[in-house]
């Protein structure tokens, strides 16, 4: 059976979940928790609500609708998003393969303004670990970041690379990183290259020799996810088509991280539209 997974519990990703579900499609939804929606203290402009609801007591509502036409829900983070024979979601939970993922994560909120950042991308700036290990084979690399997804990357460059800093700009760490990784927790100024990453300038003065800068702050969101794979982003916004597909079939995106209003209206509207084509490209 034909299954679809979705990376997001907000009213995006719940609603393409109601959609395919309905569809006939197996549908699984990988949450965190709550999201923006549940932080919204009163919403007074949604359709059908003459009162005031609050965000979280929405959110609750829909995560109950979906449940109700068998939607299954897995509390995890995703940290990847790979392609072989199929496309598969890597979580702490493991892996999810699916016939198609559909990415509902909300707006990136951890876009770095580091100097030399967006100029070197491709150039000694990744944001894919598991894709870009290779080319370091035996260089020095760093990664920004202080979390799971952070590690992720870590542990994607610690087996090729001749060594791996982990860079957390001040933020405290979250996971368990191996000792053979150094860590420095000074602000990052700058990346340092012309034609390629020289090095990273860092707050104290000092400068760290690096081939390689991996991007990994925070939670790996939606547009991270895409980069991934090599879908076309612009900016934070993940481009998509009129079917909210990305330049890459089978992979999908609807709500906040596609751009445009940030309103419950349009995230619903979007994961609609990303749960019904979803669907229907598997039936074909």
């Amino acid at each position: 059976m034909s299954n679809i997974v979705i990376i997001g519990s907000g009213p995006a990703g719940v609603s393409a979940a109601l959609y395919a579900a309905r569809a006939g499609v197996q549908t699984t939804v990988l949450t965190k928790g709550p999201g923006a929606l549940d932080r919204a203290e009163l919403i007074q402009n949604y359709y059908g609500f003459a009162e005031p609801i609050t965000g979280a007591e929405l959110e609750r509502r829909g995560i109950e609708g979906a449940k109700a036409v068998g939607v299954e829900f897995v509390t995890t983070e995703a940290v990847g998003l790979t392609y072989t024979d199929k496309l598969t979601v890597e979580t702490l939970a493991g892996d999810f393969p699916a016939d198609a993922v559909i990415l509902a994560t909300g707006a990136s909120r951890a876009a770095p303004r580091i100097p030399g950042l967006a100029g070197l991308e491709g150039h000694g700036v990744s944001y894919c670990a598991t894709c870009d290990a290779f080319f370091y084979r035996g260089r020095d690399v760093a990664v920004l970041g202080s979390g799971e997804y952070a590690l992720h990357e870590v542990q994607a460059l610690l087996p090729v690379a001749h060594s791996v800093t982990l860079l957390t700009g001040g933020a405290p760490l979250t996971a368990q990183f191996p000792p053979a990784v150094a860590v420095r927790t000074e602000a990052v100024e700058a990346i340092l290259g012309e034609e390629r990453v020289t090095g990273v300038q860092l707050k104290d003065g000092g400068t760290l020799e690096v081939s390689g800068v991996f991007v990994a702050l925070g939670v790996a969101g939606s547009t991270a996810l895409a980069r991934k794979l090599g879908a076309e982003v612009n900016g934070s916004r993940i481009v998509v088509d009129d079917h909210m597909q990305t330049s890459l079939p089978g992979l999908y995106a609807a709500g906040d991280c596609t751009g445009g209003l940030l309103q419950v209206a349009k995230a619903v509207y979007e994961g609609a539209v990303a749960g019904t084509e979803a669907a229907k490209a598997l039936r074909k």
